[in-house]
C-alpha cells in the first residue's frame, strides 16, 4: 500500500490489496512467473502469460483460462509487484525486460496489460501505451482507476 501513495486514496489502496491482488496459480504452474531476490529476501516479482487472464488472483477465475494465439494476440504482463524498500533499483525493468524476452521467443509480436497507477509510469518507461483507462468496482462502492496498456515487441 506504500507504493500506492499518491495515487490512490488509503481506501483504494485497501480494497485493491483485498480483493483484486493475490496469487494466480497458472503463471506459476506456467514457469512464466519470476522473482528477484537478494539475500533471501523477496524484492520484486513479475511475470507473463500465454492465458488470457488480464489480471486478478485465483479466486476471480471462474472456469479455465485459454491460452491466446500469439499470431494475432498479445501476450499479458502479469501480477508485477516491487517492495517498497527496493524501489528505484531497477528491478521492475530487469523484470520487464526478461519478460519480454520470454514472450517473444515464445512467438508473441506484443504485450498487454492492466495497471495499477503506481505501475503506469514503470510501464510507460519500458514502451507501454495507455490504450484505455478504466475502472474497477470493487465491494463499499469504491472505483478502482486502471489503465489498459499495450506494446509491439
Amino acid at each position: 500500500m506504500e507504493l500506492s501513495a499518491g495515487f490512490y486514496t488509503q481506501e483504494q489502496a485497501q480494497a485493491v490489496t483485498r480483493h483484486v491482488f493475490g496469487v494466480d496459480t497458472q503463471l506459476v504452474a506456467d514457469q512464466t512467473y519470476f522473482v528477484i531476490e537478494r539475500d533471501g529476501a523477496m524484492l520484486a516479482c513479475g511475470g507473463w502469460s500465454r492465458r488470457a487472464t488480464l489480471y486478478g488472483a485465483d479466486r476471480a477465475k471462474s472456469g479455465p483460462d485459454p491460452l491466446l494465439d500469439p499470431a494475432s494476440q498479445p501476450g499479458r504482463i502479469r501480477a508485477f509487484f516491487v517492495e517498497p524498500t527496493a524501489v528505484r533499483q531497477g528491478l521492475g525493468s530487469m523484470l520487464m525486460r526478461h519478460c519480454e524476452g520470454q514472450a517473444q521467443a515464445a512467438g508473441f509480436g506484443a504485450l498487454e496489460l492492466a495497471a495499477t497507477m503506481p505501475g503506469v509510469p514503470l510501464y510507460l518507461a519500458s514502451g507501454f501505451a495507455v490504450t484505455e483507462e478504466f475502472h474497477l468496482d470493487l465491494p463499499d462502492d469504491i472505483k478502482l482507476p486502471l489503465a489498459r496498456m499495450h506494446k509491439r515487441l
